[in-house]
């Protein structure tokens, strides 16, 4: 039997000159599995936290993105939902219905095998007895050497140089990717031990989340990824997560469209713009210190009351 997966993705009003190109990967990847994979997005629209130039210009933004992302299920809402509530409320509402979950990210590219390569780990690790599992594909050159095990195995030998092809700060076409993925005869597959992944597309037996495991109340903006590794390594222990390392998922994290039509941003690059808004480092920050103090019984998290009342 075919393994039912499901991959879901938030998409803010300001994405939407970049949403294209996560949903054109995602499409190819679709074709290439004869399994069912349910899509799912969500569609914020709030301006809580960004403004749009104007109003005219956030109606533009919510029709091209509805015009891109008009497959599967599609939900809208002004509520200020961050990717942390998105993936939360994700991982419940489809681990009673499908086998893997998949986090999709808004400034992705999915590899075209992802979803084949998928139902075959699934299957391999049910015959191993192991139900309860994550998976990661290969990723670029990252930040530090802890991330070794999850860099793609042609980019891992490579000096490290964010602007480069192979570095955290270039942003890669599909055609790149899939250049470097079709060279790929056979899958290189390891085990990650202890668990390292960031949010995009981490894969997640439906077994683990219900279990017990998800994103806690309390990280409600960034850190979203680690506190979900640390509820996992709480809860489950040392399950396995696999690594397919010789195939590139590609996270363009600081893609040059990924920010468009915010009122009031300035700096060149993407992490100038959201620094230019006091309330980033401020939610960030205590969003970080929520995660890192999740076994801490002494410890009263913050919210978003206290981030605006920080900001006044």
């Amino acid at each position: 039997m075919k393994t039912k997966l499901a991959i879901g993705c938030l998409v803010q009003w300001y994405e939407c000159d970049i949403i294209n190109e996560y949903v054109d990967s995602l499409k190819d990847a679709i074709s290439e599995y004869d399994g069912q994979v349910i899509v799912d997005f969500t569609v914020v629209m709030n301006q809580d936290l960004e403004k749009c130039i104007s109003s005219d210009q956030i109606n533009k933004c919510i029709e091209k993105i509805e015009s891109i992302c008009n497959m599967g299920n599609v939900r809208y809402t002004d509520d200020l939902d961050t990717i942390a509530d998105y993936r939360r409320e994700f991982n419940t509402n489809y681990c009673d219905q499908v086998d893997v979950l998949i986090w999709g990210e808004s400034d992705a590219i999915l590899p075209k095998q992802m979803f084949v390569i998928l139902d075959n780990l699934h299957q391999m690790s049910l015959q191993n007895d192991n139900p309860k599992y994550l998976a990661f594909f290969g990723t670029c050159k990252m930040w530090d050497d802890s991330w070794l095990p999850l860099e793609h195995s042609e980019l891992t030998n490579k000096p490290r140089n964010a602007t480069e092809w192979w570095g955290t700060r270039y942003t890669m076409t599909k055609d790149e990717m899939n250049n470097i993925n079709d060279k790929t005869d056979e899958l290189e597959v390891g085990i990650v031990s202890p668990h390292k992944f960031n949010g995009c597309g981490l894969v997640i037996s439906s077994e683990v989340i219900k279990s017990g495991v998800n994103i806690p109340k309390s990280v409600f903006f960034t850190h979203e990824d680690t506190a979900f590794m640390f509820m996992t390594n709480k809860v489950l222990g040392n399950i396995p997560q696999y690594i397919i390392k010789n195939i590139l998922l590609v996270h363009n994290r600081s893609h040059p469209k990924k920010r468009q039509y915010v009122a009031n941003e300035n700096g060149e690059s993407l992490g100038e713009q959201r620094l230019s808004n006091n309330w980033y480092s401020v939610a960030s920050k205590m969003s970080e210190k929520n995660c890192y103090s999740l076994f801490d019984s002494n410890y009263k998290s913050y919210k978003w009351e206290d981030v605006w009342n920080n900001i006044k």
